[in-house]
């Protein structure tokens, strides 16, 4: 059963500011079971053993890739060279010379950076701490991801394209599941979303970092989007449509994937870098505990893939029982799967080959002295055990015949990174396509089964392989289901029609669910005749499409919009048996106004992108650089403060929402149109987009923040500091006509952000999993 997640570990608000090691000494990074067991396994070679473990108490270097769609990617990257990068290099701090950012030579595009400063010089030397604030608000709007290099690898193996559907098993706090969202919509633009036509769905077992899913997500609005909370080793099958199922697996009308990424919960030590608590308390036995749990979860999404479909296996271990052990076990389990050579992807990657050979210990103290599971059951003579161990534990005979070194292994020392364990599989005569395209991990103790009445479902590994797969697969149909000999439910319920207003009742199988219900709107609905009307929407707008997550009878709120499959696989499934956390994208409020004034449909600014595509051009206002800098600069502008024509436009329109495009103008560094959703009362407008989106929009645009909140900051600090009353510049008043109709206040962000460019936040590598 797994367990709980561990408390995010900070440093003490008495630690030095400086970097890491001053917390603990290089001195005391010294673990002697750490070392005796990874000697024992051979997993490097002697001459490099000293380098090795040199290279794990330096600290880890800042990495970050740049995100979003490939348009908007590379024009952020070309800011980044022209603008930072040339006024870095060459920078120099206390008289040494302070290396500037660099591309990670192997990431596809150059779109991967890395640079290694300590933080005094980012809080200290101006250029520097400059470039530090430019990567904490493009993060927080989710142009940059802060994540460690070797976390990367895995989707880019994966080979996602935008027909595929996909899930990402163990998948908070989201880094990896951005990445696969990327490939999905490969097909976007700068300005508009597309809408791919398969599936991402992301999963995780802990209520908690599922929910931080979905805060990621809506950094990359997708109608393709799913999150689930469930224990990835039973994951229950979900079921198409009989109109819509493509392909049939041993239940009859089961949602196969073409692409699985098991990035699966283990003991974290290659993250040592990051997580030096790691140092004091490494044993080998959380290795040995996760292993079955691992093995559930490879063998699951083996039984979960299609045909041609490919899993993508990693770890942020170094251990071999939690990696090649693992593949060993799965491959043996299905002989139907192998493992793929993709030693011709990333080329510029260093990397060594997976093992044949290892020394599982039977305890705490190293004891690897037995060389086979019958040698160390014969030793036991009857007595019971010290440790749970299984034969999958040791390599088997078949070891070689596996092709275990196809595997790759990761090791600090080879290109200043983390450790890092990825294995790529498929099924034995498909494809042969390759498998490239052009965070904390939860330590040993913390994983939590947030389905706990599914705790008698759980198959125990015991060494020999698990049951056949359709029997596996049948104990997680739904309990109201008979099955036939086959396997193949005997009943279908019929999948409800995309007109209905109200979903079909159906059976609620987890009462501790408590998220609210899924309801497809009918295309004729009058919430959605209005929003279309006053939204300015034309007819391809995909209506049937539209979901809410209120009960029936209750107003309409908020509009979620889905693709066809995200459609397909909610009516086909009761969102509590799948604990569905959300779907799609959110694109589409309704904003409540005073006594009189009658409620109107706004577009969030993260609905923007998704609803773009289906809004009149005809009805898409035009305006310059500056009315963008006095959008940016005050929080509600009277429409007089604007220039010809841009105010004659914003007079002639009714009050409510609109969009405004800025077309692209080297005066301000704008490399391609913008368009922001804004919102128009009586007498003034605003943009509606939340106040870290602005302040990054600022510092890319305009080279400072020039916002009202930074200017409040500013006016803050200085009057703590005792040199300007706070007060001395108050912000814009808001008149009482504007206080009538603006909507409830700017789109907030959740102040929990998980990836923020400051190594005292933990990212997607450095969570550990158990």
């Amino acid at each position: 059963m797994a367990r709980g997640k561990r408390r995010r570990q900070t440093k003490p608000s008495s630690a030095p500011d400086d970097d890491r090691p001053d917390v603990l000494e290089k001195a005391d990074m010294w673990n002697e079971r750490f070392s005796k067991y990874y000697k024992a396994q051979n997993i490097i070679p002697e001459e490099e053993w000293d380098k090795f473990m040199d290279r794990l108490r330096e600290p880890l270097p800042t990495t970050f890739r740049v995100a979003g769609s490939r348009e908007i990617a590379h024009s952020l990257n070309s800011t980044i060279e022209t603008n930072y990068v040339s006024q870095l290099t060459g920078a120099t701090f206390e008289g040494e010379t302070v290396p500037p950012p660099a591309k990670i030579p192997w990431y596809p595009d150059g779109l991967a950076w890395q640079f290694n400063v300590s933080k005094k010089v980012l809080r200290k030397q101006p250029e520097f701490r400059k470039f530090h604030s430019f990567l904490v608000y493009e993060t927080e709007v989710g142009n940059i991801s802060r994540q460690e290099a070797v976390s990367m690898i895995p989707p880019l193996l994966l080979d996602v394209e935008p027909h595929h559907k996909v899930i990402d098993m163990c998948a908070a706090p989201g880094s990896k599941t951005a990445q696969l969202l990327e490939a999905l919509h490969a097909r976007d633009t700068a300005t508009a979303t597309s809408t791919p036509p398969g599936l991402l769905i992301a999963n995780d077992s802990e209520s908690k970092r599922a929910h931080l899913l979905i805060h990621q997500s809506a950094r990359l609005p997708s109608p393709a989007f799913m999150v689930t909370n469930l224990d990835a080793s039973i994951y229950p099958i979900m079921r198409l449509p009989n109109s819509t199922s493509t392909t049939r697996g041993k239940v009859k009308n089961q949602l196969l994937f073409d692409r699985i990424l098991c990035d699966v919960p283990c003991s974290g030590d290659g993250t040592l870098r990051k997580n030096i608590g790691i140092w004091k308390k490494w044993q080998p036995m959380d290795g040995n505990g996760l292993h079955g749990l691992q093995i559930r979860i490879l063998q699951r999404a083996m039984r979960m893939l299609e045909d041609d479909g490919r899993i993508v296996y990693s770890t942020c271990s170094l251990n071999p029982v939690e990696n090649e052990a693992v593949i060993a076990a799965a491959l043996n389990s299905n002989p139907e799967f192998e493992l793929i050579d993709v030693y011709d992807r990333l080329q510029e990657l260093v990397r060594r080959p997976g093992i044949a050979t290892w020394k599982p210990t039977v305890d705490r103290n190293i004891d690897t002295s037995f060389a086979t599971w019958a040698d160390y059951v014969a030793s036991l003579e009857g007595k019971q055990p010290a440790a749970k161990m299984a034969e999958t534990h040791w390599p088997p005979a078949n070891a070689e015949e596996l092709g275990l070194p196809k595997c790759l292994r990761i090791y600090p020392h080879l290109q200043d990174t983390g450790g890092f364990f990825v294995a790529v599989l498929q099924k034995k005569g498909t494809s042969k396509a390759s498998a490239g395209t052009s965070e904390r991990k939860r330590p040993a103790d913390e994983v939590a089964d947030a389905n706990p009445e599914n705790d008698a479902k759980k198959a125990k590994f015991d060494g020999e392989g698990e049951d056949d797969a359709t029997a596996a697969d049948v104990t997680m149909l739904d309990s109201s289901e008979q099955t036939n000999a086959d396997g193949d439910a005997a009943a279908q319920p019929a999948a409800p029609s995309k007109s209905n207003t109200t979903a079909q009742p159906r059976k609620v199988f987890d009462t501790g669910f408590r998220e609210s219900p899924y309801t497809f709107l009918s295309p004729d609905d009058p919430a959605i005749k209005q929003c279309m009307e006053q939204l300015f929407l034309d007819p391809s707008f995909p209506s049937s499409n539209v979901l809410v997550r209120s009960p029936s009878g209750e107003t309409v709120r908020s509009l979620y919009l889905t693709n066809d499959i995200v459609h397909a696989v909610v009516a086909a499934n009761d969102y509590t048996r799948i604990r569905l956390l959300t779907c799609g994208t959110k694109a589409i409020t309704r904003q409540e106004a005073s006594k009189g004034i009658a409620a109107q449909f706004r577009i969030l600014g993260e609905g923007l992108p998704v609803v773009l595509p289906y809004t009149r051009p005809d009805t898409i206002l035009e305006a310059d650089a500056a009315a963008l800098k006095i959008l940016l600069s005050v929080y509600y502008p009277l429409s007089s403060s604007f220039g010809e024509p841009f105010r004659s436009a914003v007079d002639a329109r009714e009050t409510g929402s609109h969009i405004v495009r800025f077309p692209a103008s080297s005066e301000i560094n704008l490399t391609h149109d913008l368009l922001v959703p804004l919102w128009k009362s009586n007498v003034s407008i605003s943009m509606m987009i939340d106040k870290k989106a602005k302040s990054a929009l600022s510092l890319r645009l305009f080279g400072e923040d020039i916002t009202v909140a930074a200017r409040e900051a500013a006016q803050k600090n200085r009057g703590a500091r005792g040199n300007v009353p706070a007060a001395a510049e108050p912000a814009p008043e808001v008149t009482a006509e504007q206080a009538e109709v603006e909507p409830d206040g700017e789109e907030q962000t959740n102040a929990d952000d998980d990836t923020i460019i400051d190594d005292t936040i933990n990212d997607e590598h450095s969570k550990q999993n158990s």
